[in-house]
Parts: C-alpha cells; structure tokens; sequence
C-alpha cells in the first residue's frame, strides 16, 4: 500500500453533519489518522438520518454516512463526565489537531476548551467551524447555510430582477465557506508550527468563508460606491452572454464571456448581427432571439454544436445524468467502497484534488460503527486494561456494543 501525504497526522474530529465531518474526510483521504470523537447516546446525527426516498434501502442510510466518514475511526466519550473529560485530554497530547464545529463556548464550559486543551498539548492546531465566528454580534446565534448566505449577501444576489432568491442545491457555506476554509486554516497552521513549535486556534466562520467567495462583487461595490442588486450583476444572469437558456428538451448554459466565444457562437448559429449584443440584459431584442435560437435544438444538439464550434456551452444535466457522465467516470470522481453489513459496493464520490504523485485513496477503509475503535485507540494511547474496564464501568466511554446514554450535544 502507497503512502499518503497526511500519513501520521492524527486528527481528533469531535464535529457532527456536513462542514466537520467535510473537513476531515478531506484529510482522511490523504491519509490522515481521523478519529471521530462521538457522544455515549447517538453520536454523529448522520448515522441515523433518514434516507432521501420512500422504501430506501440500508445501502442508502449506509451512503450518507460513509459519504462523510469513510477512513475514519470511530470513539465515544461522555464528555460531561469526569472520566470522558480526563480521556480526552491525555488523548490530545499526542494529536495534532483537534476540530470541532459546537457554538462558541460549549466546550469551555465542559472544561476542554481550546485554553484547557493546548495546556496539555502546546503545539495543538484547534479548528473551530462555527457559523459565525468565535466573537462579533453573531456568536451565539444558531444557523444553517440558507443563513448564512442571506446575511452575507449571496442568495440575494443569485436570481432573476423581479424573481425570489434562489437556493443552491450545494451547501456554499457550509461546504465552501466552512469545510474547505477549515482544511485549509488546519494545513497553514500546521505548516506554521513547523517554524515555531506552537499551535494555534483557527477560527473558521462559515458566514466569513462564503463571504470571501464574493471577492470580485465586493471590490467593485467598494470601488464605484454601487452595489448589484439580484439579477444586475454580470456573473448571475444580467448578461445575455452568460445564462442558462431554455432549450427543446430542459436547459443549456451558454458562458460566452470572452468576444472570441461570442462570436463563435453567434457565428455558428448564423447570427453575425447579434456579435455586438454580448452583454445586453434579459429581455432585450437580443435576448428574445436567443431564446428562439436555443429552444430550437435539443440538448444533444447544443452539446454537438459546442463540439464544432468553441463558445462554453454545455447541457444543464440532472443529478442522476452528471453521476454517470463520461467527465465523472474519466476524473475518478465516483468510487466505490465495501461497508461491512452492506451487500454490495456503495458508491459515493472520489477525492477532487488531484496529486500526480501522491493521490488521495478514498476507498483505503470503510466508515466506522459508532465506538468501534474505543478500546483500540484507548490502548494505544497508553491507557491499562483496568483503566479502560473502569471507563467502561462508569459509563465514562462506550463501545460498539455498549448501552445508550445521554449526549453532550443536549
């Protein structure tokens, strides 16, 4: 078996759902050694979340939790008792970083919070993903990704002029405002202690991360005093150049941006006369004709024109027809995993960064069953056979097959 880049990396991941649980399978699969640090009761909510259909099978169930988990070893810790409180800290001395994604505070008050932790551990890089931010009016206030991005901005700009705000069927916020930003504050952190020793917090906000994704839309509303308002910027709809277009048979996204592609394919549909109209708005002359253009051809036909002729044009597919696209299954971006208890492979999605030397392995182990590996990490970690017996006996930890108990998330 190849190394992997992260080999050695240990990571404590003690977040729930999408933005954590996002973050460190994208350390996972480059080799991270992630351990789930979950509750004594029902420990990540995504074990139990109900499948997206009527009548789904247990592979279904099975596919969202390994979506996020896969790689990863699984503890539980009641860590509102004495005894979880005291595994804990003896585990972060030998752990790199912890990650975490509770409202600011919670772990301060049960005695392991970022200030406790690095006491016993210096060098610990301490990721907090939180929705907004360690400080600010927002601290305390819960929220999901539809919050944040109507604070922030975004949805408001994403729609038509006299449309409602659409919502995006990805989480921005919580994917690419809090996952990707949080793997990224980890990684600079952890390259940074490797000059001064030491590690630090990384306070990483989800409304901030999704924030900074509006870099372009910002600079111009500082620069001339004027801010878009949804369906006036030329990014998100107000340009003819750039937008989906209704076709015989669902939609196209024509992105035309640069002249070379405009007249492309203005060129290609034998309309020389519209190569001054790029950036019009919806419902010009210009935009009416393109609308009779597109709704000519089928999407087929609008994907074998962009073949002939260069102009960013592509088909608007379902998701069902993009899993199984040629450009999918060329970038390895489906793979598939063995999952004890399933009866077959259950797919899910690869690793989007490539390495040329070292790639990301995102099927090197299944997901793990709740406290699977309590004992084992435990063990590793120095802890006695009588230790671990009287953790168990005081409901401090718990196993895989050990009784239900509260939960700190409460």
């Amino acid at each position: 078996m190849r190394e992997l880049p992260l080999e050695g990396l240990r990571v404590l991941d003690l977040s729930r759902l999408l933005p954590g649980g996002f973050c460190s399978l994208l350390l996972a699969d480059f080799g991270a050694d992630v351990i789930k640090v979950e509750d004594t009761g029902m420990g990540d909510y995504i074990r139990s979340s109900p499948p997206y259909y009527e009548g789904a099978e247990q592979t279904a169930r099975s596919a969202l939790f390994l979506s996020l988990n896969r790689g990863k070893r699984s503890i539980r810790l009641d860590l509102k008792s004495k005894g979880g409180k005291e595994v804990l800290l003896r585990l972060v001395r030998d752990t790199d970083v912890v990650l975490e994604s509770f409202r600011p505070g919670v772990l301060d008050r049960l005695g392991v919070g970022y200030e406790r932790l690095r006491q016993e551990n210096p060098g610990l890089v301490y990721c907090a993903i939180t929705g907004y931010g360690q400080d600010g009016p927002g601290r305390d206030r819960a929220g999901h990704d539809m919050n944040y991005l109507g604070l922030n901005g975004i949805l408001g700009l994403t729609g038509e002029t006299d449309g409602p705000p659409v919502q995006s069927a990805g989480q921005i916020a919580d994917l690419g405002g809090g996952a990707l930003m949080g793997a990224i504050g980890i990684l600079v952190a952890l390259r940074e202690r490797e000059r001064s020793g030491l590690g630090q917090l990384v306070d990483c906000s989800m409304f901030d991360g999704s924030l900074s994704w509006l870099a372009m839309v910002a600079a111009a509303a500082f620069a001339s005093n004027h801010a878009d308002r949804r369906g006036e910027n030329m990014l998100a709809g107000a340009s003819i150049c750039y937008r989906p277009y209704r076709c015989a048979d669902g939609y196209v996204t024509l992105g035309a941006l640069e002249p070379k592609f405009w007249n492309a394919f203005c060129g290609g549909v034998g309309r020389a006369d519209l190569e001054n109209s790029a950036f019009e708005r919806p419902g010009s002359d210009a935009h009416r004709a393109l609308q009779e253009i597109f709704v000519a051809r089928t999407r087929e036909e609008w994907r074998q024109f962009a073949s002939e002729h260069d102009c960013c044009l592509e088909p608007v597919l379902d998701i069902d027809e993009a899993l199984a696209s040629d450009l999918v299954r060329a970038r390895e971006m489906v793979v598939e995993l063995d999952q004890p208890g399933v009866d077959r492979p259950v797919k899910l999605l690869g690793a989007p960064i490539k390495l040329g030397r070292t790639p990301a392995d995102p099927a090197r182990a299944p997901g793990p069953g709740l406290g699977e590996h309590t004992e084992e990490v435990l063990s590793r970690a120095g802890f006695g056979a009588e230790e671990i017996a009287a953790l168990f006996l005081s409901r401090a930890i718990a196993g895989p097959a050990g009784p239900v108990q509260g939960s700190f998330m409460a």
